[in-house]
């Protein structure tokens, strides 16, 4: 195995190990970040795309991680198929949907995002939740393409790598141990557009956080969702000038009609 992959594996077995001691078990249902990643609105607005395209279908949740989107995949699709690397954090997934009850149509599978082991077509939708970071995008996304039908759709939620603030705070992250070195290095950018619409002729994106992301740290301890709102509303107007939309820190796309 190449040595950048085994470091994100080790950063992230670590990470979850780290994890399963400091919290108790009622902790997993949130994310590692300490809050559930659904107070946010940029994973409102991906959820609410997911419910409209997974009903009935069989979904790949791509690099599901710990598998905090596990159990709303699980809910309202007919088969969830989720692939990770870190044993660790699938372990905390297996934990996540037993506790949730929907375990019966999921099958957890260590996996390697960027060689998939499944036959051409095998999916109607994938959801990415922040994985496109951590691997090679030259070669996940033929793979991407090749193992989603011809109708089907890839629904993600990505950071952006624009925001200064935000870059400032990746540099701060990796010197800490928060992050890996490819991970920060490998934040998606809008010049990846071009890279995906060789592989998926229709392209569409959103733009969430120019400034709310400063609050997310509020969002673990009481009464923190109220500044988080404050700075939504300036979003809002920041959002609203196209030219500005680059430096959101959260992307929210679909990724459809894929070239075979």
């Amino acid at each position: 195995m190449e040595e950048r992959k085994q470091k994100e594996i080790e950063h992230y077995d670590a990470h979850a190990r780290e994890w399963l001691e400091q919290n108790p078990d009622d902790a997993k249902r949130g994310d590692f970040e300490g809050f559930d990643p659904r107070i946010l609105k940029s994973f409102r607005f991906c959820y609410a795309l997911l419910k409209k395209e997974i009903k009935g279908k069989k979904v790949l949740d791509y690099g599901c991680g710990n598998g905090v989107h596990l159990p709303f995949l699980a809910e309202h699709a007919a088969e969830v198929v989720a692939i990770d690397l870190s044993g660790p954090s699938l372990a905390i997934a297996a934990e996540r949907l037993k506790k949730s009850g929907h375990e019966k149509n999921v099958s957890l599978v260590t996996m390697d995002c960027e060689k998939l082991d499944f036959p051409d077509n095998s999916f109607d939708m994938i959801f990415d939740g922040g994985t496109f970071s951590s691997i090679d995008l030259d070669r996940a996304l033929p793979e991407l393409a090749r193992v989603l039908k011809p109708g089907g759709c890839l629904i993600g939620i990505e950071t952006l790598g624009h925001n200064p603030l935000a870059n400032l705070n990746r540099v701060l992250n990796k010197k800490s141990g928060k992050r890996t070195e490819w991970a920060a290095s490998h934040i998606v950018r809008i010049s990846d557009v071009s890279r995906i619409k060789k592989y998926f002729d229709d392209v569409t994106l959103w733009f969430f956080h120019p400034l709310s992301f400063l609050a997310f740290p509020l969002l673990s301890i009481p009464g923190g969702q109220a500044p988080y709102q404050i700075f939504e509303l300036l979003d809002a107007l920041i959002l609203a000038i196209p030219p500005l939309r680059r430096y959101a820190f959260k992307t929210v796309f679909i990724l459809q009609s894929p070239r075979k």
